[in-house]
């Protein structure tokens, strides 16, 4: 059982056009598929589940669409997060929220505050992110605590690295999905997916259901996940956060 998913939800907007209606229809029904993901993995006692919602890239598309999106997501943080609360789901964000408007930044403040505590699931949700943005963050980071002499340019290794980036504190994803039919990982968490293994399903993300996630994890368990090492030597020991591993080679 996977300890953390990560998801890119695509396919919102052909789901729509498949039936003749606005891409934002796609991205309101899109909003179901997201409480199906939630409920199952609360019901398998999955710790983390990171959904990739809006790209740095996404501010691009049509200001219709992009503003759109966005009265989705004030209403969806409205209507939501008490249900969450309730549930023990922590709730948090990832991204350039300072891009978002103040009335949006208040509401992620507020459920990340109202639901900090909780435990059963960390729900996180990737809003204005790009994996190269979050490295080069990481990275600036770094940087102004070696200018600031607090930190020894030789001290910095990949774990230390890693402890700068997004959800430095989880586990990397073990099982990333992508919907939608597309075979890439666009930017998301370029960092945390080194040897996540990697599912896509031509399903388009709102017409997810269970069944589609239960065949994913199927197919988790069938594989052998070898970190860089041969199978004999089995898997390397949990509990090392977002730290690498040595490079994969051939078995």
């Amino acid at each position: 059982m996977p300890a953390h998913i990560a998801i890119i939800m695509d396919g919102n907007g052909r789901w729509a056009q498949q039936r003749r209606r606005p891409r934002v229809i796609g991205h309101r029904a899109g909003a179901r598929a997201v409480n199906v993901c939630i409920d199952f993995c609360l019901e398998r006692g999955i710790a983390a589940l990171t959904l990739f919602a809006f790209s740095s890239e996404n501010w691009g598309r049509p200001e219709e669409e992009v503003g759109a999106l966005m009265k989705l997501f004030i209403n969806a943080l409205d209507r939501e997060v008490a249900e969450l609360h309730r549930r023990g789901v922590q709730v948090r964000f990832i991204g350039e929220r300072e891009r978002f408007s103040a009335a949006i930044r208040a509401r992620m403040d507020g459920a990340e505050t109202l639901t900090r505590a909780n435990h059963a699931l960390v729900l996180t949700i990737a809003a204005s992110y790009g994996g190269r943005q979050d490295i080069a963050a990481a990275a600036r980071a770094l940087a102004r605590d070696v200018a600031a002499g607090r930190l020894d340019p030789d001290a910095i290794d990949e774990r230390l690295f890693a402890s700068r980036v997004a959800l430095a504190d989880l586990p990397p994803p073990d099982l990333f999905i992508r919907t939608g039919g597309d075979f890439r990982i666009s930017n998301f968490m370029l960092w945390q997916l080194a040897y996540t293994e990697l599912w896509f399903t031509e399903t388009l993300w709102p017409a997810l259901d269970a069944a589609t996630l239960q065949r994913a994890l199927d197919e988790f368990a069938s594989r052998e996940r070898r970190f860089g090492l041969t199978g004999a030597q089995g898997q390397p020991g949990a509990g090392a956060g977002n730290a690498t591993t040595p490079d994969e080679t051939p078995a």
